[in-house]
């Protein structure tokens, strides 16, 4: 999927929002908004015109390292697809390579090209493991990530201090506790946020 609308359709849509929630678009401190808010989405949904293979495929290399690679704390920030409210947080990746590793930088942006489209949580973690899983066919693939919600937490159950986490394990991830385990423990936070 893609960016179909032009900002000047997203811009009216945007005015007649405004108009329906009782504002006037023309008040001098929202006479720019429905451009702003059209420059934001394009922005917050550049995703979907990126393609993760093709990031993965340009920095894949052949080697020998067969022990887990792990890229942590990948800050990240999506749409909830429900509300089209913010959700952001923290990804965490890792892979067993079987002969071939990524340039370390490609798994951030893989990570970001998920992101930024219109998600939920949950296919977010899967679309990330899948796409390793499919670039260089690893051992095995884990990801995790820990959100907040803020349509869980500004509307809804309002609860501010609830994060979600999520997880993918895949290959050797799914079927060998220790290795789980392992990646898990690196993870691991020893502090409360």
């Amino acid at each position: 999927m893609k960016n179909k609308s032009s900002p000047s359709k997203i811009e009216s849509h945007i005015k007649e929002i405004l108009k329906e929630l009782g504002e006037d678009p023309q008040r001098e401190g929202l006479k720019r908004t429905p451009h702003r808010v059209s420059e934001s989405f394009k922005f917050l949904t550049q995703g979907y015109s990126k393609n993760a293979s093709d990031v993965l495929l340009k920095a894949c290399f052949t080697e020998k390292y067969d022990q887990m690679v792990l890229v942590k704390d990948i800050d990240f920030f999506s749409l909830c697809e429900h509300h089209l409210l913010p959700f952001y947080g923290k990804c965490h990746v890792a892979y067993i390579p079987d002969g071939k590793v990524i340039g370390l930088s490609k798994i951030p942006r893989v990570v970001d090209i998920f992101a930024r489209r219109f998600q939920v949580q949950e296919r977010l973690t899967q679309q990330i493991a899948e796409a390793i899983e499919q670039a260089i066919q690893p051992r095995g693939v884990g990801v995790v990530i820990e959100a907040f919600h803020l349509c869980m937490a500004m509307r809804g159950v309002e609860k501010q201090n609830a994060y979600a986490t999520t997880s993918e394990m895949l290959g050797a991830f799914r079927t060998h506790e220790r290795t789980r385990m392992e990646f898990l423990s690196f993870i691991r936070r020893d502090v409360n946020r």
